[in-house]
């Protein structure tokens, strides 16, 4: 349900949650139409409001329980490229230190793993993203070979051991992005909350009675379906409006760029 979902353009969810919820306001109004037919319209607007004001009230805290926790695991994959960036940018300076052919091949590598991670962030297709994983799961091998390569060189130096650090910290990182990435509200919670908003739905329709109250309701309903799809999309974090915060890794990808390995060799000795 989650990957049909994630592949759904939002514009359409948007579109598909109104037109249920306008068929359970429809439902509840005749219902309404049934129970005058049978008993009459009795003066019960009172009682009515308190009803629909309760429902509503409970729906507003249901929602904003089911936003708090779309914010907080968008939050997470947040703060996570950041540090997923400071650790690459880390990585690839300390690279700088090494000799050749360790330096030129773990460069290389730091670039297209930045590459790659960029590439997933961006795309929405599933296949493409499970070409992307793959590729990473390479990528993430390929680094932890060169660095083992690398230390056979540098072992016996105090800067071995923060090298290994620097590596270690985006290994680790990428596992850390990618279980924030798959970390979603439990689809319980969309559930019930889906069906607290057809229930409400139908009661809007039930009780709002008369051409100025139904248009009241739609905008009603309305908001309320916007406010569920946002919380949907919130919850994706490569499809839809709102995507994942990619801008350090960018960032890094520009200043590797503009400063590649040989900017930094410019006060150096050369081997004699």
């Amino acid at each position: 349900m989650a990957s049909w979902i994630d592949n759904v353009p939002i514009l359409w969810l948007a579109i598909a949650i109104l037109l249920c919820m306008s068929l359970a306001a429809v439902v509840g109004f005749w219902a309404r139409r049934s129970f005058m037919k049978d008993q009459g319209d009795p003066d019960t607007s009172g009682q009515e409001a308190y009803i629909v004001s309760a429902v509503l009230g409970l729906l507003a805290l249901l929602m904003g329980f089911t936003l708090s926790l779309s914010l907080d695991r968008f939050e997470t994959r947040r703060a996570l490229v950041l540090e997923e960036a400071n650790a690459i940018g880390t990585a690839y300076l300390r690279t700088q230190l090494l000799r050749e052919p360790h330096r030129g091949r773990l460069t290389d590598l730091l670039v297209s793993y930045i590459d790659n991670r960029l590439a997933f962030a961006k795309t929405d297709s599933a296949d493409e993203r499970r070409e992307r994983l793959a590729a990473d799961d390479q990528l993430t091998v390929d680094l932890w070979a060169a660095t083992a390569a690398a230390f056979d060189e540098i072992r016996s130096t105090a800067f071995s051991t923060g090298y290994l650090d620097s590596i270690n910290a985006v290994l680790d990182l990428d596992t850390s992005r990618r279980t924030a990435g798959a970390a979603r509200v439990p689809a319980e919670v969309f559930g019930m909350l889906a069906l607290f908003t057809l229930v409400a739905s139908g009661l809007l329709g039930f009780v709002l009675t008369g051409p100025r109250r139904r248009i009241t309701a739609t905008f009603l309903l309305l908001l309320m379906a916007l406010a569920l799809s946002l919380m949907l999309d919130i919850d994706r974090p490569s499809a839809g409006l709102v995507v994942e915060w990619q801008e350090p890794l960018e960032a890094l990808r520009a200043s590797i760029s503009a400063h590649p390995p040989d900017a930094y060799d410019r006060w150096r000795t050369p081997p004699a």
